[in-house]
């Protein structure tokens, strides 16, 4: 069978003339498409310089301006294509779409969410740039917010890259929120201590400090009888910045520790105290019965013993010393 070069270079030329013709107009949607993502970036830089003039929230223009250059690049396109393929029509783009959405639907789930999430945190402002925020083991303050995810910079310097799907999904607490933040801690006097004098010796300390705020006021609360200490809790008020709150902290400990001191108050730590079986009083009960680990049974049981006493100092002296005869041993 002989191959037909003549047609063959007929269909060449054919798809080569077709081409040609074709290049006008993928010239002409390129510069469509170009136009319209320069216009895009003028109205995005035009929607921010009017938000900053009148004062609006940096979040919001930035959504703004992302939807607005969004919508006007995706316009582009549309009106690119269209002419570069004058049979192109928006029905087409319907079944094209109708075809390939639920590919592009899963494989661009993540994107789509956290682009979303990104628009919806902008518009809505649940926190803003520069808020101190804390979600899950990340805490720091927001650097920025962009449309698929959020920058954290924390409290030790290193940065944490949310995705704005998990934010918005997520429980969020935000530190900055209000202009002041309530600090506690448990502070543990003793049993015998007088629980007035040590409330009155902590708010004092309290009031003394430059960084708490007087309004609202500190104030203290016994919220414990633990099983060494009576807990007091003391709780006063500081900007909400986090160095303002651990600064505050740190004063209000110190001093809290030195008035403390100085007036006679314990401050307790935990203590044990260990007894073998024989070393507890008679008055305990029936030794033969079960009773602090000790098995019961009918047989003999130790007689309680007290525990023995601190031995005088010369006693290390007498002990090393060699054993003497006494005058009944001599004879």
């Amino acid at each position: 069978m002989q191959f037909d070069w003549s047609a063959s270079w007929q269909t060449v030329q054919r798809i080569g003339t077709d081409f040609l013709a074709t290049v006008p107009r993928l010239l002409i949607a390129a510069a469509i498409v170009a136009m319209f993502v320069v216009f895009a970036k003028l109205a995005r830089a035009l929607i921010r310089r009017n938000a900053m003039r009148r004062g609006e929230a940096r979040t919001l223009e930035l959504a703004i301006g992302r939807l607005a250059q969004v919508g006007i690049i995706i316009l582009g396109f549309l009106i690119g294509v269209t002419a570069a393929f004058p049979s192109f029509t928006p029905a087409n783009l319907v079944s094209t779409l109708g075809i390939g959405g639920v590919a592009i639907g899963f494989a661009f789930k993540d994107i789509f969410q956290n682009f979303l999430a990104g628009i919806l945190i902008l518009v809505t402002r649940p926190f803003r740039v520069g808020d101190q925020i804390r979600f899950k083991e990340y805490e720091g303050t927001v650097e920025d917010i962009q449309t698929r995810a959020t920058f954290i910079k924390t409290y030790d310097g290193r940065r944490a890259i949310i995705p704005n799907g998990e934010l918005y999904t997520n429980s969020v607490l935000v530190n900055t929120a209000f202009p002041q933040r309530r600090w506690e801690y448990d502070v543990g006097i003793g049993y015998g201590d007088d629980i007035e004098k040590a409330r009155s010796i902590i708010l004092q300390a309290l009031r003394e400090a430059e960084e708490v705020s007087p309004d609202p006021q500190a104030d203290v609360i016994l919220v414990a009888l633990g099983d060494f200490t009576v807990n007091l809790r003391a709780r006063w008020w500081t900007r909400s910045q986090m160095t303002d709150g651990l600064k505050a902290q740190d004063r209000v400990l110190t001093r809290v520790k030195q008035v403390l001191t100085d007036a006679g108050i314990d401050l307790p730590f935990p203590t044990q105290q260990i007894l073998f079986h024989d070393q507890t009083e008679r008055i305990d009960g029936d030794r033969r019965r079960q009773r602090e680990g000790w098995p019961a049974g009918s047989g003999e049981v130790p007689e309680p013993r007290a525990a023995p006493r601190a031995a005088p100092p010369d006693s290390s002296v007498a002990a090393n010393s060699p054993p003497t005869r006494t005058a009944s041993a001599a004879m």
